[in-house]
């Protein structure tokens, strides 16, 4: 099976979403379960800190990225027309 079939198909898709949801709740709730050694910062001791700090991060990135790109890096259309 080629996967840009797999993309196409939305049942699929939903599916896939749905196993990766699981999965980051299966993360989150194994990390209240599991003890922690070694602890450097305070921020470490708070169950789930890491899975959240991880997802902010990572849709800050792609905002600022899409913000960077349309603020600075793309040109009107007729720029070579110029």
């Amino acid at each position: 099976m080629r996967l840009d079939k797999i993309y196409e198909n939305t049942d699929t898709m939903r599916l896939l979403k749905w196993v990766f949801y699981a999965a980051m709740a299966v993360f989150i709730a194994l990390d209240f379960v599991i003890p922690r050694h070694h602890l450097y910062f305070y921020w470490d001791e708070i169950p789930g800190f890491s899975a959240v700090f991880g997802f902010i991060s990572c849709v800050l990135i792609i905002i600022v990225s899409k913000a960077l790109g349309k603020l600075w890096l793309q040109r009107k259309e007729d720029y070579y027309e110029k």
